[in-house]
């Protein structure tokens, strides 16, 4: 079993660093995503004003 040590402090097993690279790859691929999903909102859009 685990011990617990009295005026230790514990180690972080997560790196800060990692975790604001993957977050900011996230924000750019749902940007990217998005930009991408208005853009063919638009082309169709923009076919059936030309059909009319």
């Amino acid at each position: 079993m685990g011990e617990t040590h009295h005026k230790f402090l514990e180690m972080s097993n997560v790196s800060v660093v990692n975790e604001m690279v993957s977050m900011i790859v996230a924000q750019r691929a749902y940007e990217f995503s998005s930009k991408a999903i208005q853009t063919s909102d638009n082309m169709l859009s923009t076919a059936t004003n030309l059909k009319r």
